[in-house]
């Protein structure tokens, strides 16, 4: 398994804690880059700028990757261009939540 998938495995494991859908599913990650030297950069936003896990949330996906063996560095930068919506969710999200 690519360190990418390692990555989005773990980061499925979180769930958004209104919405019982993991923040993978829901479109809240936008990015993740893997460079040779295991360091990743991850780009993720939140359903809202006033979220109340703003501060908790992110802070838990750069850890829970961190734990990841291989991983020897974690950025995560949380982003709100563009703005995240519904049509961000995979299709089991909006079957999970019936839309």
């Amino acid at each position: 398994m690519e360190l990418k998938e390692k990555i989005i495995v773990e980061i499925k494991k979180i769930y958004d804690p209104e919405i019982p859908v993991n923040i993978y599913d829901l479109g809240l990650i936008y990015d993740i880059r893997v460079d040779k030297s295991y360091n990743v950069e991850v780009d993720m936003t939140l359903t809202s700028p006033n979220c109340p896990v703003a501060e908790s949330l992110p802070a838990d996906v750069k850890k829970s990757i961190a734990d990841i063996d291989e991983v020897k560095n974690v950025d995560l930068k949380l982003v709100w261009a563009p703005p995240w919506n519904q049509t961000m969710m995979s299709e089991a999200a909006k079957l999970e939540l019936n839309l």
